[in-house]
This record gives structure tokens, C-alpha cells and sequence, in this order.
């Protein structure tokens, strides 16, 4: 099964707890805080693997979570970090948000590995909390939520040749005579139902051509099979157009040729400026012969003349090939702007929290003000106050009043309610 779009939600590794313990030997007097860190979440972290060609293993999969981090114990025992989740995926494969549509990493590389969620940081034990003020805490933090995200992962193959045509013009066939590829090769349309990639090698050299799915027109909008498989085309040094030139199927293979022309450019102008050749199928057909003629007044470019069944004149055709793909650099294959790995933006200063009334009760919301409550142990008076002065710190106390909080009012953070007191 081909796979080549897979939509996710990923959730990194919780960081462990914190231990709230106190020294108790025999001989030491005012003992002290003895709890330790919680360990570090595992991240989400996905691998370019050049032995993988889909994302069918991600198809059944619509959460991947992380490891936990251990708890702190006592004895100021840190917790272990979590081992990481190593996802692995084909070279090509691009990793977006889903939410917001930006590129988190274009996996081009065998082995290059991107985080695309972070795990959380452990817990603050009982020891690391310990201040001047309050040289023995009795509290200690939770471990910090896993970072959560909605991904889409896209795999654009990577090939050096995209062979193009409308249905039957033999590009499987041309494939399975060129290189190692054994694709189905079958007198009806659509034979291939998926891109087919093959290897071919010369004395001297060796390059990648891809088979994609029969094109016809509207394929940019959605018509037939060619329009999933348009985007591997964005990832080829060169377009092979693959014309039947005897018109057996009762098409001109002049307006083939513009047809997938204007698909091509329908998707993204990109494609028509990429370096291309044209290749002249069905030539041991006598009608090939004149419908070559008018083809040659229309389109002044070198044309390729071959027989693949009867595997005539394709020697040429991997020739140039070769040399056309031996002098156009391989950064042409990636999006300049993809590969773009550090870009820096100037964001608006906002405010970490929103407050909103509903019926009398206050709903405080905000990433980071979730993220300190879901890391405080509210099983001592102390974490209580602890978590009162970051939010009077952040400044929330105050908009509170200024909204017109009473004591006693109903103050809300995620599912949970307390009573507002000064």
C-alpha cells in the first residue's frame, strides 16, 4: 500500500514528579529538605530512514505519545529521563502543523532526525525549591505536561527523472526497460496506481527515475489519480514528457503534450520551469511517422524517438538523461524556503493569560498559566500560596479586581474551581 499522507496528534513524555522528603538520620539535626527531581520527558523525534518508500506503518496510528520521566525519590535521587519515540519515516517527508500550516522540518537526508515534540521537564523535588526564605519547602512541583501537537506528514519522493504522460503512453513500460523496476504493465488505463521508483545504472553513473500515475486533464483539481501524485513531481531534477506519438488512443499528441503542460503549471508554475525532455513512444507504429512530422512544426525542443516494447532507441534517452542529471545540482529537488532552517520573527508582546467572565465566574485560560497549575502539588498549604504569588506576579490578581471580583466569587482554571480570597 502506498501511503504518501498521514494526519497525527503527537504528545510528548510528561515530565516526572518532584519528591517532597526530609532527612531523618539519627545523627543530623534539623534535617532538611531530601527530595529529588523528577526526569525529563521523552520527546517525539522523527528519522529520515533511506530504506522506507511510504508512511503506511503511520496510516493506523492517530496519537503517538511519549514516555513518562520517573519520579524523584528521596535521598535527592533524581528521577531518569524518559527514553525519546523515534519515529521513522521515508527521505522526503515533510512534518507541518497542522493548526497553523508551517513547516517544522523537510526530512531530505538518511539519519536527519528533527524534534517535533518536546518533552516535558521533570519536576522540581523538595531540595531544588529550598530558598533563603524557606530553607525547608514542604512542597515539591509536578512534572511538566509533554508538548502536545497536531501534525500532518506529507512524503514527496525524491527522484532525479518524473516521467509524465497521459494514461498508456508506456511509462511503466519505459520504467521496467530502463532500470531494475518491475511496475505492472497492462493494456488498459491507470495500470499504475501508485509512483513506481527505479534505479538506473550506466558504466559511470547512476540516477533515480519515478513513474507517476497517468495524468489527465483537471488532474490539478482534483480529476483522476494524478492528482495526489502531482506534489513527487516538485521533488524531480527533470520532467520526461512520454508522448504516444501513433495516437492509438485516438488522442493528438500535440494537445497531449500541452495538456500536461498546462496541469502541470496549473499546480505550481515551479514545474514548467524545471529542465525537461521529450520522449517520442510507439514509434514501430507506421501512423507514429507523420503524427511526428506535425509534432516537430509546434515544438521546437529535441524530441527522442523510441519503440519501449520493443526496447529501440532508449539508449539515447538514458544517455542524456544521465548528463542532464549529472549538471543540475541537488538543492534544486528541495524548497528554498523549506530548507530554510533559522528565520526569526518579531512577535506582538501579548499577555501569557486571557480572563473572561461567564455567569458570575471568572475562566482564567492561557498556555502558560495551564502549564504552572498542572504543575502544582496542591497538597499542602504551601503549594497553594506558592501558586497564589506566580499569579499575582503575572499580574492576574489585578485584572481580577479590576474586573470587579468579589471574595468569595468563582474563579475557574481548566475543570477546576476555587473560591477567590485576598
Amino acid at each position: 500500500m502506498f501511503v504518501d499522507e498521514v494526519v497525527l496528534e503527537v504528545i510528548a513524555g510528561r515530565g516526572g514528579d518532584g519528591c517532597m522528603a526530609f532527612r531523618r538520620e539519627k545523627f543530623v539535626p534539623m534535617g532538611g529538605p531530601f527530595g529529588g527531581n523528577g526526569g525529563k520527558g521523552g520527546d517525539i523525534i522523527f528519522k529520515a530512514d533511506e530504506g522506507l518508500r511510504t508512511l503506511v506503518d503511520l496510516r493506523y496510528q492517530k496519537k503517538i505519545k511519549g514516555n513518562v520521566g520517573n519520579n524523584g525519590e528521596g535521598k535527592n535521587k533524581n528521577g531518569r529521563n524518559a527514553n525519546d519515540t523515534i519515529i521513522k519515516v521515508p527521505i522526503g517527508t515533510t512534518v507541518r502543523d497542522n493548526d497553523t500550516n508551517l513547516v517544522i522540518a523537510d526530512l531530505t537526508k538518511h539519519d536527519e532526525e528533527v524534534i517535533v515534540a518536546y518533552g516535558g521537564r521533570g519536576g522540581k523535588g523538595n531540595v531544588s525549591l529550598a530558598t533563603r526564605s524557606n530553607p525547608c519547602p514542604s512542597y515539591c512541583e509536578r512534572g511538566e505536561p509533554g508538548e502536545e501537537r497536531n501534525i500532518k506528514v506529507e512524503l514527496r519522493m525524491l527522484a532525479d527523472v518524473g516521467l509524465v504522460g497521459l494514461p498508456s503512453v508506456g511509462k511503466s513500460t519505459i520504467l521496467s526497460m530502463i532500470s531494475n523496476a518491475n511496475p505492472k504493465v497492462a493494456s488498459y488505463h491507470f495500470t499504475t496506481l501508485s509512483p513506481n521508483l527505479g534505479v538506473v545504472s550506466t558504466k559511470d553513473y547512476n540516477y533515480v527515475v519515478a513513474d507517476l500515475p497517468g495524468l489527465i486533464e483537471g488532474a490539478s483539481e482534483g480529476l483522476g489519480l494524478g492528482h495526489k501524485f502531482l506534489k513527487h513531481i516538485e521533488r524531480t531534477k527533470i520532467i520526461a514528457h512520454i508522448i504516444d506519438m501513433s495516437g492509438s488512443e485516438g488522442r493528438n499528441p500535440y494537445d497531449d503534450y500541452l495538456v500536461i503542460r498546462k496541469e502541470l503549471e496549473k499546480f505550481s508554475p515551479k514545474l514548467i520551469d524545471k529542465p525537461e525532455i521529450i520522449i517520442a513512444n510507439k514509434m514501430d507504429i507506421e501512423s507514429s511517422f507523420d503524427n511526428l512530422k506535425e509534432f516537430k512544426k509546434k515544438v521546437n525542443e529535441p524530441i527522442y524517438e523510441v519503440s519501449a516494447i520493443n526496447n529501440l532507441g532508449l539508449d539515447k534517452v538514458i544517455d542524456e538523461l544521465k548528463n542532464m542529471v549529472k549538471e543540475i545540482p541537488d538543492d534544486i529537488l528541495f524548497d528554498k524556503d523549506v530548507q530554510e532552517k533559522h528565520v526569526l520573527y518579531k512577535f506582538k508582546e501579548e499577555k501569557p493569560y486571557k480572563i473572561t467572565k461567564d455567569n458570575n465566574v471568572y475562566i482564567i485560560s492561557g498556555n502558560e498559566v495551564e502549564r504552572i497549575f498542572k504543575m502544582i502539588n496542591f497538597n499542602t498549604e504551601e503549594a497553594i500560596d506558592r501558586f497564589s504569588k506566580k499569579l499575582r506576579r503575572m499580574g492576574i490578581d489585578d485584572e481580577l479586581e479590576s474586573m470587579g471580583i468579589q471574595e468569595g466569587d468563582i474563579v475557574k482554571i481548566l475543570d477546576y474551581e476555587f473560591e477567590y480570597t485576598k
